[in-house]
C-alpha cells in the first residue's frame, strides 16, 4: 500500500501516473467511490467521498485530479442498463472517462445502433481509461433529430478504449500526469444498450437524486482545498518564518463547510424533497467566490517564497501550476463582465 509519500515521489515531475500507482488505485477501489455496492464498488456517501477526493488532491494534483474525473465518469454506472453495469464493473479496473463536450454525431441506423464520429477534447485519465464516455448529437439521413420542444437529441455513449484512437495533445503547464486528452471517434457501431441519459437513473439512491450541477461543483472545491492545503506544506518548506496558519484554518473551514453542504444536500433529498434552483445558485456562487480567493491567496503566498520557487522541478512549483491549471476549469471561470482590469 502507496502512502503519501511514496505517491507523491512517484509523480514529481511525472508526465503519466506511473504503472505502480495505478495497481494502489485498482486495488483499493478508489475508482468506485460512486459505484454501487450491488455492482462491485464502494457506494460512498456524498460527504464520504468528497472527503476521499480532499485527500488524494491534498497528495497530488494529478493524482486527486483523475481520480475525481474518472470516479465521476464511474458514477454513470447508475444511468446505464443493470446488466451493462454488472457486466463492466464485475472488472476491477474498469476505468470510464471522457469528455462533457458535445464533439460528434452518432448517426442512427435500422436495428437500434448508431455509427458514432468525432472528436472530443479533455479526457482526464486517457491512458488508463477501459472506456471512453461522450456527448454525441443525434443525427438520422444526415440531419440532427429533434425533440418534442423542438432542441436537438443529445446522447451519452460508452465506448471500448479500443475503438478510439487518443490524441497525446495535453501540454499544460499543471496537472501533467493526469493524461487529459482528446480522443476521436471513427465509424464506430454502438448498440442502443451502451448509450445513456445522464440525468435518467436505473438505481435507486440518494445519490442519484442530487443534481449534477451540485455534484460537479462540491467535488471541484474539494480538489481546490485539497490542492491548497499542499500547497501550504510545500510553502512552509521553502519559508518557514512566514505564518501560515490562518491560511490553514481557511482551507479547514472552508472544507468543513463544503462538507455540510454535501450533508444538508443528502437530509434533503432523504426528506423526498427538491434542491431548489435558488439552493443550487447558492452553492455555486460560493464556490466562485471561494476559487476566487483562493487562487488570490496562493499567488500571494507565491510570491513570497522567493527565486527557490520557481524551479521547475520544485515540489511547490508543481503544487502551484496543479492548482492554476485546475483554476481554469470553466466550471467557476469568472464571467468577462464580473473582470477589473483597472490598478
Amino acid at each position: 500500500m502507496l502512502n503519501t509519500k511514496e505517491i507523491r515521489q512517484e509523480l514529481l515531475g511525472a508526465s503519466v501516473i506511473s504503472d505502480e500507482v495505478m495497481q494502489y488505485i485498482h486495488k483499493e477501489g478508489l475508482l468506485k467511490i460512486w459505484v454501487p455496492k450491488k455492482y462491485g464498488g464502494l457506494g460512498c456517501r456524498f460527504e464520504e467521498g468528497l472527503k476521499a477526493l480532499f485527500g488524494w488532491a491534498q497528495t497530488d494534483g494529478s493524482f486527486g485530479w483523475m481520480l475525481t474525473l474518472c470516479a465521476g465518469a464511474n458514477y454513470f454506472s447508475r444511468n446505464i442498463k443493470p446488466e451493462v453495469a454488472k457486466l463492466l464493473f464485475t472488472h476491477s479496473e474498469t476505468c470510464f472517462g471522457g469528455s462533457g463536450m458535445v464533439g460528434g454525431t452518432a448517426e442512427k441506423q435500422d436495428d437500434n445502433t448508431y455509427l458514432v464520429n468525432g472528436l472530443w477534447n479533455f479526457a482526464t485519465g486517457a491512458p488508463h481509461l477501459t472506456h471512453f464516455t461522450l456527448n454525441a448529437r443525434i443525427t438520422e439521413n444526415g440531419k440532427p433529430v429533434q425533440g418534442e420542444n423542438g432542441n436537438e437529441i443529445i446522447r451519452s455513449f460508452i465506448i471500448p478504449k479500443e475503438q478510439t484512437q487518443i490524441i497525446s495533445d495535453w501540454k499544460s503547464m499543471g496537472m501533467k500526469a493526469s493524461g487529459t486528452y482528446s480522443f476521436s471517434i471513427e465509424n464506430v457501431i454502438v448498440t442502443e444498450k451502451y448509450s445513456f441519459v445522464y440525468d435518467s437513473f436505473f438505481t435507486n439512491d440518494i445519490l442519484d437524486s442530487i443534481p449534477f450541477r451540485v455534484f460537479a461543483d462540491l467535488t471541484l472545491l474539494v480538489n481546490y482545498l485539497g490542492i491548497a492545503s499542499h500547497f501550504i506544506e510545500e510553502a512552509e518548506g521553502i519559508r518557514p518564518q512566514i505564518n501560515f496558519k490562518s491560511f490553514a484554518e481557511s482551507v479547514e473551514k472552508h472544507l468543513e463547510k463544503v462538507l455540510t453542504i454535501a450533508r444538508d444536500v443528502e437530509n434533503i433529498l432523504g426528506d423526498h424533497k427538491e434542491i431548489s434552483e435558488d439552493k443550487q445558485c447558492e452553492i455555486h456562487e460560493y464556490g466562485v467566490e471561494l476559487v476566487r480567493k483562493l487562487s488570490h491567496q496562493i499567488l500571494t503566498v507565491y510570491t513570497q517564497l522567493g527565486i527557490r520557487a520557481t524551479d521547475t522541478h520544485s515540489e511547490v512549483y508543481q503544487v502551484f501550476c496543479d492548482y492554476f491549471t485546475a483554476a481554469m476549469h470553466s466550471n467557476f471561470r469568472p464571467s468577462a463582465h464580473d473582470l477589473d482590469f483597472r490598478f
